[in-house]
Parts: C-alpha cells; sequence; structure tokens
C-alpha cells in the first residue's frame, strides 16, 4: 500500500496544476478571458493586459500556491507514507505540467513561470527567493516578462545546485526536475524568443491591444 501513495500525490498535484487560475480569477471578477487577448497566454502577466492588477495579483499568487502546495506538503507529512524526495520532485513537476497542459481546460494552459516559482519556494525558500529576485532585476531593466522568465528558468537548476553542492551530492531528482521544469518553460516561450529576437516583444505594462 505505501508504494501507491506516491502515485496519489502525484496525480493529486496534477489536478491541482491542472486549476487555471487566470481563467477562473478573470472570470469571478468579470474580465475578459485571457485567452482571448493580448499574447491569449492564461497567466498572471497576460492578466495584467486586462487593465487590473489586482486580478493579475491574485493569479499570480494562486498559481504559484498550487505550485507550492504539494511539495510543502510531502515534505511536511509524508515521511510516514514514505514520500521522500524522489516524491517531492515528482510532485513538484506534476504541479507544474498540471499548468501547462490542464486537464480542465482541455490541456491548454499556461507558461509555468508562477507554478515553477511556487515549487522552487516549496524546496527551498532561500531558492526561490533568489530566483524570483533574479526575474524581479531582469524584468525591471529590462521590462520584459518572458525574458526575465528565461533568465530566472535557466539559472534556477544552477542556483539549486550551488546551494546543494556538485550533482553527486545534492537530492539528484530534485535537481532533475527543476532543470526538466525550466527546459519546457522555454519551449513553452519559443514564441516569445522569436518576438525578442524580433524586437516586437510586449514590454511590461503594455495595454491588451498592443503586440
Amino acid at each position: 500500500m505505501t508504494a501507491v501513495y506516491p502515485l496519489i500525490a502525484t496525480v493529486v498535484a496534477y489536478l491541482l496544476g491542472s486549476l487555471s487560475f487566470a481563467v477562473i480569477v478573470t472570470r469571478v471578477m468579470g474580465l475578459s478571458d485571457p485567452r482571448t487577448y493580448g499574447s491569449k497566454n492564461p497567466g498572471a502577466t497576460n492578466v495584467l493586459r486586462s487593465g487590473s492588477k489586482a486580478a493579475a495579483i491574485v493569479t499570480l499568487l494562486l498559481d504559484a500556491l498550487k505550485g507550492w502546495l504539494p511539495v510543502v506538503l510531502v515534505r511536511w507529512f509524508g515521511k510516514p507514507y514514505g514520500l521522500e524526495e524522489g516524491t517531492v520532485a515528482l510532485v513538484g513537476l506534476a504541479a507544474f505540467l498540471g499548468h501547462l497542459w490542464p486537464v480542465f481546460f482541455r490541456f491548454q494552459g499556461g507558461k509555468g513561470v508562477a507554478t515553477a516559482l511556487g515549487v522552487l519556494l516549496g524546496v527551498s525558500g532561500w531558492l526561490g527567493l533568489i530566483t524570483a529576485v533574479t526575474w524581479l532585476l531582469v524584468a525591471v531593466f529590462f521590462r520584459y516578462s518572458s525574458l526575465a522568465s528565461l533568465v530566472a528558468a535557466a539559472l534556477a537548476p544552477v542556483f539549486y545546485l550551488l546551494a546543494d553542492g556538485p550533482l553527486w551530492y545534492a537530492e539528484q531528482s530534485i535537481a532533475v526536475s527543476i532543470a526538466v521544469m525550466a527546459l519546457l518553460l522555454w519551449w513553452r516561450h519559443r514564441e516569445n524568443i522569436q518576438r525578442l529576437l524580433e524586437g516586437k516583444e510586449s514590454k511590461l505594462g503594455q495595454s491588451k491591444n498592443k503586440k
């Protein structure tokens, strides 16, 4: 029976990740569906283009929460059920995959930045904090959310290994999980990368009518 618990935890984490809060929050607040304007991405940055900072903040917090919660629950309460670091890695990745491909929203999800940050915060507060600061610094200086996300994603595995030591000392399953999230995040930003190269990417604070 103990062997079933990691599977149950992973499935629950995926279902939690599948809650697309950008869509849910905008519906509750009577705003336009974020999948119909701007980048058409159901995430906090695109919700901000609706003009509602409150909706964007709530979306950001809830998207981060759904990445953080399954990780910390496993870390805090999982050991008696045989849920170790490997399960921490699985549930974090599952929540992230749920955001990217949500079963409740026809598998059409966001890019996973806030959810990935929530996972990192669950793994280590310091890891999440330094990754968030990296995102903020790039965003402030260059005004591109996508560029900030790409840089933070690329550095997150490096930050983890620097904190925990070389890969053979660090928890390998978590290191691999973070690296997979980083690669998927870059893949989900492939159109943004193209627009950045062409100088056509939208900047932070740009209205939804501008591309």
